[in-house]
């Protein structure tokens, strides 16, 4: 298991800076933000990608995952979203999908994570699970081409949200390719219990987003240990059914001093991590 650091926590700087300082408070991995201002893929030519290779390398650093959630090149947050009513929108988030697999099979990395539909706004839930199916099989067969995998973000407020949730819309995708990006905080913020809800959806976890949230459960990232989650219960399951993935630390709301929000989740998680013989290294 490597433990990763986000780079959407460090949109004040380059990508380039923040692998940098993210390989220099002691992380092996990196968890690349797929979007502006960082690894948005039409930005990027072959020599700005092999740059990208040759600091990761130097680092000794591994890509845990490409987080092309966001849109912000073109859109914002959520939209264009898979399940938005006018095509073209919808072929955008398709486009960008497409992207992002192609670069993170250059990066040697093995997973990009993605919305889990969009706002439903008025949308009937039926429609937008068609349309989201539809968005799916345009990009799968060059997922499984590629060995990279798709992974499903549940969040709140959008279509998919809890672990019931995914599990109805997972039925209908017949693809290894697809799995989950498991959030330990928006489970969370869901109602559940994220020790509960991972050994729930095991079977389809790839990666992981950690992060705390506040007792209130509202969807505002913490540092771990500032909030109400429960660590060492959710890590120790994941120990017990003997997840093999990566985990990347995920704090874009500290984007102002996103270096000390990385030293005190260290802080706090490398304890947890020793009690349960956990190396973050690999």
């Amino acid at each position: 298991m490597i433990f990763g650091y986000s780079t959407n926590a460090f949109v004040n700087y380059t990508l380039i800076e923040a692998i940098e300082r993210i390989a220099r408070l002691g992380f092996k991995g990196v968890e690349i933000m797929g979007d502006r201002p960082h690894l948005y893929p039409p930005d990027f030519d072959e020599k700005e990608v092999n740059l990208i290779k040759s600091v990761l390398d130097n680092h000794c650093m591994k890509v845990t995952n490409i987080n092309s959630f966001t849109l912000f090149a073109v859109g914002d947050t959520y939209l264009p979203s898979w399940i938005e009513p006018v095509e073209a929108r919808r072929a955008i988030r398709v486009q960008h999908t497409l992207d992002s697999l192609y670069m993170a099979h250059e990066l040697g990395c093995k997973n990009i994570s993605i919305p889990p539909g969009g706002p439903l706004n008025a949308m009937a839930v039926e429609g937008a699970k068609a349309l989201f199916y539809d968005g799916l099989a345009q990009v799968i067969p060059t997922a499984e081409k590629l060995g990279v995998n798709l992974l499903i973000e549940p969040e709140p407020d959008l279509m998919i949200e809890t672990s019931a949730q995914f599990l109805d819309f997972i039925a209908g995708v017949h693809s290894s390719a697809v799995g989950l990006n498991f959030d330990i905080g928006h489970f969370f913020c869901a109602g559940e219990d994220p020790a509960v809800a991972f050994n729930t959806l095991f079977k389809w976890v790839r990666h992981v987003h950690l992060e705390d949230i506040a007792a209130s459960r509202a969807h505002h990232h913490l540092i771990p240990g500032v909030g109400a989650i429960d660590f060492t219960s959710v890590l120790r399951e994941m120990m017990r059914l003997g997840y093999k993935g990566d985990i990347s630390l995920e704090l874009y709301t500290y984007k102002d001093d996103p270096d000390t929000a990385g030293r005190k989740s260290l802080d706090f998680l490398q304890p947890i991590f020793d009690e349960l013989g956990i190396n973050p290294n690999g």
